[in-house]
């Protein structure tokens, strides 16, 4: 730790803002602190102090102070805080003042929760929850973010792998250490029936549907259709603001647009699509192919026609969405009734999963659709409370997990113990890469403790 550098960056936000925070750890972060302030304030409480750049002694700004040793911080290291006024200028020269000084370098990019995490102050699943804490846009991905950062799948994941060493445990005990009298002679099968019951509870973890994930990414809708149907309007109808351009030409979108909504606490993303029609032209086909796939590969398809146009012609669905969920959205509907239009139509053969008639220019309609929009939400998600896995590695690990329980649990009609101990240990080596902490050591732990060898 004594060669490790001292890094500092600014964790608050970008300036000019009204406070900045500046942030020191390492070996040198109170040798900083004193050269800036002229004193260390006690632990864990805020000082007012004259902070000053230790080249020309010049007064940068009056701060807060605070200072937390090692290991009682957020890293682990010695760590010095020092709020200052945001403007661009001040931080820049407590930036330039640390800087100049012996053994400090500007951190890099999450190295702070890094030193935090090789310091037993984190662990994997932890760190990804602080990222995803501070990425939220909604309350639900807030409040699933703040479970994993305190520890929702790692203690989880933590229990597992102490029960699976336990497990391993008396296994390798009946191989390795058979003619102790300490040593009971029928180990393996209660070992498995542990590795069972584990088996089953990472199982049912598993047994989501995606949720977790789904959630971090948020609900994606695909506003899809021909040309000319309003799509753009919609979308800017739905976001509130005009983030689409909107023209009464055919082909006026070429790429797909994206907008973030909180819908009822959830994410849910908008996607405005070319409209989708015969062409020659080579960027509009472009568009049309990314609007396609993007349309067949989203949660749920808003495909809007023109209810003013098409009268009573037959709307049907694209064959590549047959296997999506799709709403119809009849748009220009009050144009169509001021028309003397009827407002059914024939749509053939292809049901959709829920019709509604609107006008995404004047908003007839509008809080109907969001409403069910958000209780489609709603279904899509399911209780988050329950939710476990929030990530794709952690899917991973944990099924991994599984595959070498499942092995180790068919090693047992062979009879083979050195079979099933080495399925085991691989279980507990996958489920402790879940929270970045494996320790072979843990095993011999166990058998020394509970089984009293060499005594």
């Amino acid at each position: 730790m004594a060669d490790r550098s001292t890094i500092f960056a600014l964790s608050s936000g970008r300036p000019p803002a009204a406070i900045a925070v500046v942030r020191i750890s390492g070996p040198q972060a109170g040798v900083a602190l004193e050269r800036l302030t002229g004193r260390i304030p006690g632990p864990r409480k805020a000082s007012l102090a004259r902070v000053r750049d230790p080249a020309s002694g010049e007064v940068i700004d009056e701060a807060l102070v605070l200072w937390f040793p090692a290991p009682h911080s957020e890293t682990g290291e010695d760590v010095a805080e020092i709020q200052l006024h945001g403007g661009p200028a001040v931080v820049a020269a407590i930036l330039d003042a640390l800087g100049s000084l012996e053994g400090c370098r500007l951190a890099e990019a999450g190295e702070f929760t890094r030193r935090g995490f090789e310091n037993g102050k984190l662990d994997l699943t932890e760190v990804e929850g602080l990222a995803d804490l501070i990425a939220a846009e909604t309350p639900a991905q807030r409040r699933l973010a703040y479970r994993q950062l305190k520890g929702l799948i790692g203690n989880r994941g933590e229990e597992w792998r102490r029960r699976l060493i336990e497990a391993l445990a008396l296994v390798e005990a009946r191989i390795d250490f058979s003619d102790e009298a300490d040593v009971p002679e029928e180990l393996v099968k209660p070992a498995l029936h542990a590795a069972q019951q584990l088996r089953s509870e990472i199982a049912a973890s598993l047994a989501d549907g995606g949720r977790g994930e789904r959630l971090r990414d948020g609900l994606v809708v695909a506003i899809a259709g021909p040309p000319n149907a309003g799509k753009s309007t919609l979308l800017n109808r739905l976001a509130r603001r005009e983030a689409a351009i909107v023209s009464p030409y055919a082909g006026t979108t070429r790429d797909v647009i994206e907008v973030h909504l909180d819908l009822g606490g959830y994410p849910v993303t908008l996607l405005d699509t070319a409209g989708i029609r015969e062409s020659d032209e080579l960027v509009e086909q472009e568009g049309i192919r990314r609007a396609s796939e993007r349309a067949a590969a989203a949660d749920l398809v808003f495909w809007v026609v023109d209810m003013s146009a098409i009268g009573g012609a037959v709307v049907e669905r694209p064959a590549n969405l047959a296997g999506s969920c799709v709403w119809l959205v009849k748009n220009k509907s009050d144009l169509a009734i001021n028309k003397g239009q009827r407002l059914p139509v024939d749509y053939g053969r292809n049901e959709f999963e829920f019709m509604t008639a609107l006008s995404a220019q004047s908003g007839l309609g509008i809080d109907e659709l969001v409403r069910e929009l958000t209780i489609f939400a709603e279904e899509f998600f399911g209780a988050t409370e329950a939710i476990l896995v929030t990530r794709a590695r952690h899917r991973r690990s944990l099924n991994e997990t599984v595959s070498y329980l499942d092995r180790a649990l068919a090693q047992s009609a062979t009879g083979s113990e050195e079979l099933i101990a080495e399925e085991l240990r691989s279980a507990a080596t996958t489920l402790g890469r879940l929270t970045g902490r494996v320790d072979v050591e843990d095993i011999l732990d166990v058998i020394f403790r509970d089984f009293c060898i060499g005594k």
